[in-house]
């Protein structure tokens, strides 16, 4: 099956105007879209739209409806991407005990093997969330793109900011690289470095003893790391509420 897990590190680095750094052990699920019915059937630690140990609700995605699926080929439709025979590969935490948050979700947009389109569906700790929709250029191994940040995500982090997303897609290994540019240049890298595993219950039962209470500890960390940046003495930037809950940016 196409759908794995990826265990890994997440790193951010940040160079002005004091050096911080943090470092996590975390997993992601890759979910073939096609495959999470088969995958809630099969599976005794996962469901799919249902409580289990580790879980994938469509609700916790896009605009928060039942429809992921239709929600994605909208978003992809106000793009001017039709998929043929759309194979959609979302990399994301999973619920685990009822619990995630998502601070990026990566939705790999293909039209039978090509790579057609990502979406990036970045959340803040504030409800609000914005998904950037760039299409892919024909053969590309390595994916660059870029574009300007319409979300409030960080108190430390202005607005007036640039994402320059570095991607290989998922196979044996994922790489989600992200470098963050003010009107000083580069201000801020965050990556997720992942291996492949099997999707599978042994896999799922050893991942819940090795990274315990996982999705929790992502909301608390978010929370620590921003307590030692205002230590640091790092400025303040009060919050603007976004215009709308959730949003989308295509990106040309």
């Amino acid at each position: 099956m196409t759908s794995g897990l990826y265990a890994g590190r997440v790193v951010h680095a940040r160079l002005r105007p004091r050096r911080h750094r943090l470092s996590y052990r975390v997993f992601s699920l890759l979910l073939d879209l096609d495959e999470l019915e088969t995958l809630g059937k099969r599976l005794r630690f996962f469901g799919h739209n249902r409580a289990a140990i580790f879980s994938f609700f469509d609700r916790d995605h896009g605009d928060g409806g039942p429809d992921l699926r239709g929600w994605i080929a909208a978003q992809l439709g106000a793009a001017g991407t039709a998929l043929a025979a759309p194979r959609i590969e979302v990399l994301c935490y999973p619920r685990i005990l009822g619990y995630v948050f998502n601070p990026l979700t990566v939705y790999f947009c293909r039209d039978g093997d090509a790579l057609r389109a990502i979406l990036y569906e970045v959340h803040n700790t504030f409800g609000e969330k914005r998904t950037y929709v760039i299409r892919v250029s024909p053969g590309a191994e390595i994916i660059e793109q870029i574009c300007a940040k319409e979300l409030y995500v960080s108190p430390f982090m202005p607005m007036a900011c640039t994402y320059r997303f570095r991607i290989e897609p998922p196979s044996d290994k994922v790489l989600i690289s992200i470098a963050e540019d003010d009107a000083e240049g580069l201000l801020l890298t965050a990556s997720f470095a992942g291996e492949r595993r099997d999707l599978s219950d042994a896999t799922l039962l050893r991942a819940l003893f090795a990274y315990p209470l996982m999705t929790l500890k992502v909301t608390a960390a978010i929370h620590w790391e921003a307590l030692k940046l205002w230590l640091k003495g790092v400025r303040y930037i009060a919050r603007r509420p976004a215009a709308e809950r959730v949003a989308t940016t295509i990106v040309d």
